[in-house]
């Protein structure tokens, strides 16, 4: 269960966003994708049921919060492709990785797999290799999508981890290198306009061979990050009508299915 905030709160779109946030102790090691998003920008509000998705396709993301995840009942209700935390720095695991990436994949889910970047800890091939030894694979069978990167406010302090843009930008091209050279994919990025534009900046064009993953809760998208012209994935809800976070891919299923498969 999400205790940062009450998944009611999430629901109505209600909560604003704390001017600080407390760092979190260091024992507490399972952050998922947006969990420091929605501690520094809040979870926007929305004034529609749900964002436009007509040639979108709904997807979802989940962590060890989740649990066992019931994946014939979220694909019942439409969703067609989950990210599944599988890392997180060089130490942590999520326990419950092989029942949800294997289950959403075995409901015939596209599925893929993320890690939640301490770039603090070490350097960003060291995290790759951790992540890619511990699920963050690729698969040439057209339902694997490429690895994910989640890169976000610090969960401990410094909301940049005390690093310039040029050296987060390195550590996020190392990081990219490291999983490009083992799994032949760039990993999508997932991270906030807000974030990004802080502490890693455009000086580096991303967005040239990497698929990004923006998180932005509400009924519009908004900008997108320094050196990225197009979204390939919205997260624009962190609670709804699928486990986890709501996700929406920018494209019809075919299209999807291409990203998985070259």
């Amino acid at each position: 269960m999400r205790t940062l905030i009450s998944i009611a709160a999430i629901v109505a779109g209600m909560t604003p966003a704390p001017a600080s946030a407390a760092p979190l102790p260091e024992g507490s090691a399972d952050h998922f994708a947006g969990s420091q998003i929605m501690r520094y920008e809040g979870t926007g509000t929305r004034t529609a049921a749900a964002p436009p998705a007509d040639g979108k396709v709904p997807g979802m993301d989940v962590s060890s919060h989740q649990g066992d995840v019931d994946w014939p009942a979220s694909w019942a209700k439409g969703a067609r492709f989950a990210y599944v935390k599988a890392t997180e720095g060089t130490g942590y695991k999520n326990p419950k990785f092989e029942q949800q990436y294997g289950g959403s994949f075995g409901i015939g889910m596209l599925r893929g797999a993320y890690h939640f970047a301490l770039p603090d800890r070490s350097d960003g091939a060291t995290q790759a290799n951790y992540f890619v030894d511990n699920g963050g694979v690729w698969s040439p069978d057209g339902r694997t999508l490429p690895p994910a990167l989640d890169i976000e406010y610090n969960p401990y302090g410094d909301t940049c981890y005390g690093m310039s843009q040029a050296a987060l930008t390195e550590w996020v091209r190392g990081f990219s290198g490291a999983v490009h050279a083992r799994t032949k994919r760039h990993p999508v990025i997932y991270t906030s306009t807000t974030w990004w534009n802080k502490c890693v900046g455009g000086s580096y064009d991303f967005g040239r061979d990497h698929p990004l993953w923006i998180a932005h809760y509400g009924d519009q998208l908004g900008p997108l990050p320094a050196g990225f012209t197009f979204h390939t994935i919205w997260q624009w809800q962190a609670a709804g009508l699928f486990p986890g976070d709501q996700n929406l891919f920018n494209g019809k299923f075919d299209q999807l299915q291409r990203i998985a498969a070259s």
